[in-house]
């Protein structure tokens, strides 16, 4: 019998000739997990301490932000990746802080738009200019062609995952 333990394997030979052993990619995938973490409690803190908001309000407002023309609670959830419920539950207590405009959508009468009020605008970008430094703060580690590299890996590794399960959609 062979010993194959001393053959360095590249990360499509490992998969194919050793399915159990996928240290790097379980360490790889753990490292991300940790910084994501890391980085969106730091932020919910920020967030919490310097504004009394929530990162789920924060985000709602940032689609809002994107879409001068209002969002349907619909599109809201697509894009936010959460329960009608929950947006809806997001838009109520920002109504009632003044923060957000309600109007029928002229497309559907069923269907409510949804948008920024001036005030929830102007205290929205309040935030994303405070949020933005506070990103940038976090990533002053990393010099410019440190970020370049991450953003290409990342890119791979984006592109990696949307293969994985779009194949899995097909299937």
């Amino acid at each position: 019998m062979e010993d194959t333990a001393a053959v360095p394997l590249d990360a499509e030979t490992k998969v194919a000739e050793r399915p159990g052993d996928h240290h790097s990619e379980l360490r790889l995938w753990l490292r991300l997990l940790t910084c994501t973490n890391m980085i969106e409690g730091e932020i919910r803190r920020r967030l919490r301490d310097a504004f009394h908001v929530t990162l789920p309000r924060f985000d709602l407002m940032a689609q809002l932000d994107k879409n001068p023309g209002g969002m349907t609670l619909g599109e809201l959830s697509s894009r936010m990746m959460v329960s009608n419920g929950n947006v809806t539950g997001l838009v109520e207590r920002l109504l009632a802080q003044g923060l957000l405009d309600r109007r029928p959508s002229p497309n559907d009468r069923r269907a409510q738009l949804v948008s920024l009020s001036g005030e929830g605008r102007r205290v929205f970008r309040a935030m994303a200019r405070t949020h933005e430094n506070w990103i940038a703060e976090i990533f002053a580690g990393l010099n410019p062609g440190d970020i370049d590299d991450m953003m290409r890996l990342l890119g791979k590794a984006k592109a990696s995952t949307a293969r994985m399960v779009a194949g899995k959609d097909a299937s």
